[in-house]
């Protein structure tokens, strides 16, 4: 099945959810206007449908692969970046000072989310590379920023974070990799760095990586880890490249998914040492890592939103064409299957989740750019503190979610889902990386609790929920059973997650186990009001279109019938959830560990 943005629901999302208008009035995103952002996406979409979906089967049929003279990628990909490259796609989001274009994150993220929807093995490329992207401008020396930072902006080089190790997983304490340092300002780097996302391939001639290592008298766990620049091969003054690096792919990864994206084995020094730069200070490595981790666990959140949108378009095609069984009410022959209740209730499930997601992490992309671009300080901490308490929610619950849209797709399909040639099964196998790469589903609630909740005993949560409050007072000014069933699920639910959010503060001391056996329900939680909260917001505005006489009214009343829906079938189960969270742990750790 081709993929095709929703732009509609995406543009309805950037301008009337996260103000589109408002964030082009922030200083440096004066570009950004509705007229422009709409232009943006129309683009994007024509060049992720025609370019980089058809390659998408493909490359799951066709991997990459790995060669003694270095990896090669699945036929068509070097010639798409090339396109995606030179289009000016890497560079949307980041600096005209280094090549790019400058755009806020609001009008970039729903370009992140196509690519990723059309084709998540390609896509993982550019995301590592805005990563890279983010640590350079943040921790880079104005030497490195002037040598890496504009090939990297244009797609001419691409990039890649190199943290885990055979022996550290996330435990990243147990780093291992050395760094010895030459005494002109480099080092030579030795370890084996393992889950390299695109650490070798062919569509570029260089390749930045940015390894973890520690140096000889560094302190031991996490603050001795530092950062250290090391190309594939060297830079030279002119910018043209030089000699080998003694960085290599040994092996690639075989896989359960995204094939086409190469995962690989590093290994830093076989032949007397790679050579690299050190990125900011020595021990703060952890530190800057965190800036391409932060940025790329969002990106993480986006594939999750795009697979599943690609997943439902899928199944819906399906169901629309595939004949089988009488209609309920009675027919003469044979119905396509999306007139059975239950494949209904299922292609529901996909989208109103996929629009949930997408709404709350594009609200989350609005507030990232009020905390870079506001003149006001305090505003710009508002803001900051608010998307940084969102980004572990849009990671982790916008992929545990597109884990069952596209088990529903795959239950669509039938018989034929579990058959490779409908491409249903690889949404399925493709959708399972995305809790666990860049931090697993627990690593994120782990961090919603601890940096998230605990550390400002709640007051970013809470103030979210008085916004949901808001909405739940304008629902009430709307008449119809539609809004009543909405907003008595929203309150219930911003009622058990406030209970959540005061238990987590209560009893993180007296009981931390107790707490943090709770952690990833507290994280569905929340995503699940949160998102909730969006599309109710979605539903008010869709009404108030509605009675003004404007717009289009198959999509504004499908609008308020899909929130109908997600307030019924998953703000209603916010109460369970709860009880599982604040009653729950005794369960949890019941039996003895020689009792398992």
């Amino acid at each position: 099945m081709p993929y095709q943005a929703p732009i509609k629901d995406m543009l309805f999302v950037i301008n009337e959810l996260a103000n589109l208008q408002a964030v082009s009035e922030l200083p440096g995103c004066e570009d950004a206007t509705p007229e422009t952002a709409e232009a943006v996406l129309e683009e994007s979409a024509k060049f992720v449908a025609n370019e980089i979906a058809p390659l998408n089967h493909e490359g799951d049929k066709e991997p990459s692969y790995w060669t003694k003279d270095g990896v090669i990628t699945t036929k068509g990909f070097k010639q798409a970046f090339r396109q995606f490259a030179d289009a000016g796609w890497q560079g949307l989001q980041h600096p005209t000072d280094f090549g790019g274009q400058g755009l806020p994150k609001l009008v970039g993220t729903p370009c992140v989310e196509m690519l990723h929807g059309a084709n998540l093995a390609f896509a993982l490329c550019p995301l590592l590379s805005d990563g890279a992207i983010e640590a350079l401008l943040t921790a880079g020396s104005d030497e490195q920023k002037a040598t890496y930072l504009e090939p990297l902006v244009t797609g001419k080089w691409t990039g890649t974070m190199n943290l885990t190790e055979p022996q550290a997983g996330s435990d990243l304490a147990a780093v291992r990799t050395r760094a010895e340092p030459q005494g002109d300002g480099t080092y030579k780097i030795f370890g084996t760095k393992i889950f390299i996302t695109y650490g070798d391939h062919d569509m570029t001639d260089n390749i930045v990586h940015l390894v973890l290592a520690r140096t000889p008298d560094a302190p031991a766990g996490v603050k001795g880890i530092s950062l250290f620049i090391v190309p594939k091969f060297m830079v030279n003054a002119d910018g043209t490249l030089g000699a080998r690096n003694d960085a290599h792919c040994v092996s690639l990864e075989h896989k359960l998914g995204i094939k086409a994206s190469p995962t690989a084995v590093l290994q830093f020094g076989d032949n007397g040492g790679a050579i690299g730069t050190l990125v900011g200070e020595e021990n703060r490595g952890l530190e800057y890592m965190f800036i391409m981790m932060n940025a790329a666990r969002f990106g993480v959140g986006m594939q999750g939103i795009g697979l599943s949108e690609h997943a439902y378009q899928h199944a819906l095609a399906y169901a629309k064409d595939r004949v089988q069984s009488r209609d309920l009410n009675g027919s003469p022959s044979g119905v396509a299957i999306i007139h059975h209740p239950d494949v209904r209730r299922l292609l529901m499930n996909m989208r109103s989740q996929t629009e949930a997601a997408r709404a709350l992490a594009y609200v989350g992309a609005a507030l990232y750019d009020a905390a870079h671009h506001s003149e006001d300080a305090e505003v710009r901490a508002e803001n900051q503190a608010v998307y940084e308490y969102l980004v572990p929610i849009i990671k982790g619950w916008s992929t545990e979610l597109s884990q069952d849209v596209t088990r529903d797709g795959v239950q669509i399909h039938g018989g034929m889902g579990f058959i490779e040639e409908t491409g249903a099964a690889q949404h399925y196998r493709d959708a399972k990386i995305l809790t666990i790469y860049e931090g697993t589903t627990a690593i994120q609630a782990n961090d919603l609790i601890g940096r998230k909740t605990v550390r400002d005993a709640g007051k970013v949560a809470k103030g979210l929920i008085a916004q949901v409050r808001a909405t739940e007072a304008e629902l009430a000014k709307l008449e119809g059973a539609d809004f009543a069933a909405i907003r008595k699920q929203l309150a219930q639910g911003a009622a058990d997650l406030e209970a959540v959010v005061d238990y987590v503060v209560a009893n993180i001391k007296s009981d931390i186990k107790g707490v943090f056996s709770g952690s990833v329900p507290y994280l569905k939680l929340a995503g699940i009001v949160l998102g909730g909260w969006q599309m109710a917001r979605a539903a008010v505005i869709s009404q108030q279109k509605l009675d003004a006489g404007s717009g289009d009214v198959g999509f504004y009343k499908a609008k308020i019938g899909t929130t109908r829906f997600f307030a019924d079938h998953f703000l209603s189960q916010s109460s369970g959830i709860r009880a599982s969270i604040i009653e729950g742990s005794a369960g949890v750790l019941a039996l003895d560990i020689d009792q398992f």
